[in-house]
């Protein structure tokens, strides 16, 4: 597929200028966060932007409104929280993986660990910083809850030796060292074979297999699984109603423990034993009707928006029959999660649900 447009995929260096104020996406591979750095995500929002941490569909963290002279002060502090490592790469640092692996009863192998030695190999190519910003990296440690992301590099876990690489729905069989640099030499082929595209699967898998020089000889596993609020072995998974996080909410989860990960579903996982999360607020249920509904910026964030979603999603409900629910303020759909959900759009006087008028 062919592209015009430039990708404006923002980070912290390219903040997106929206209807209120300014936009950075701090990225975090493998979603994990210190408490420390958490805090310091919680004070910038709280002098630099809106006060608010918004988590994204790849488990990064967005500060909103920033002020003009807000994306410099920030980048700073986060450099020096250790949360900007690479200048060059920041945008292309996408990697996810299950926020519960090594914590409870279903990881086949822990995939943390790899999580961070494919962000270190990948921050020290120059030629991978040129990667499209919505290049994605996933790492599933055998339990499914990254099925459904449609990664351009997919790693499931097999058990602790090996694992299948996937790109497209087809792989091969690989041991755990050889992932990282596996994944990154796809990254390197789909540089080699593209134009102007953004994902591998506009350009076909085949062409970077073939490129690639790999025979994809195993049918990736397309089971999924779903990862509710609650507790799960040594782990407490948190939600945070439509992803936006107050200052009390930052605050209460870094109290939890030493890290925090964010996941993919607007959530957060602490260690067991947290406290004071309901009294802020934030869900450790799984029977709440904030679980699996999330919402794009909306107005008045967002110029586009045709209608203020966020408060819209809290005073109206949708029936969703156990499927995830997403509020979109136009037709971009932005933030939309991956897999099946309740398409529910603003279409200016009101709402289309599933394509039906709300």
């Amino acid at each position: 597929m062919a592209r015009t447009e430039t990708d404006r995929c923002p980070g912290v260096l390219a903040v997106h200028q929206a209807a209120d104020g300014g936009l950075a996406r701090v990225r975090l591979p493998g979603g994990r966060l210190s408490s420390a750095q958490l805090d310091v995500l919680r004070v910038a929002a709280a002098e630099l932007g809106d006060g608010r941490l918004e988590l994204t569909s790849r488990g990064n963290v967005q500060i909103r409104g920033l002020k003009a002279d807000g994306p410099q002060e920030l980048s700073d502090r986060l450099y020096s929280a250790g949360l900007l490592p690479s200048i060059t790469h920041e945008r292309v640092r996408n990697i996810l993986a299950s926020p519960l692996s090594g914590l409870d009863q279903e990881s086949r192998y822990d995939v943390l660990p790899v999580a961070a030695a494919l962000d270190r190999a990948l921050c020290g190519r120059p030629a991978l910083a040129e990667l499209p910003g919505r290049f994605l990296f996933a790492l599933d440690d055998g339990r499914g809850d990254l099925a459904d992301v449609r990664a351009d590099v997919a790693v499931r876990a097999l058990d602790e030796r090996s694992a299948v690489l996937s790109l497209g729905g087809r792989g091969v069989r690989v041991g755990w060292a050889d992932v990282p640099e596996l994944m990154l030499a796809a990254a390197e082929a789909f540089l080699a074979v593209r134009d102007q595209e953004w994902r591998i699967a506009e350009v076909g898998a085949d062409r970077v297999l073939e490129r690639l020089g790999v025979r994809a000889d195993e049918v990736a596993d397309t089971s999924s699984t779903r990862m509710a609020a609650g507790v799960h072995g040594s782990a407490l998974v948190v939600t945070v109603p439509l992803g936006s996080v107050t200052q009390d909410q930052a605050a209460v989860l870094a109290q939890g423990g030493d890290e925090v990960r964010i996941t993919p579903w607007r959530s957060v996982v602490v260690p067991v034993g947290a406290t004071g999360l309901e009294e802020v607020g934030l869900v450790t249920q799984p029977d709440s009707v904030w679980e699996g509904v999330t919402a794009c910026a909306g107005q008045p964030g967002c110029a586009k928006a045709l209608a203020d979603v966020r408060t819209d999603a809290t005073r109206l409900n949708v029936v969703r029959g156990g499927r995830r629910v997403h509020w979109s303020g136009c037709e971009r759909r932005c933030g939309k999660p991956a897999g099946a959900f309740v398409d529910v759009v603003a279409v200016g006087n009101g709402y289309l649900v599933d394509g039906e008028r709300l």
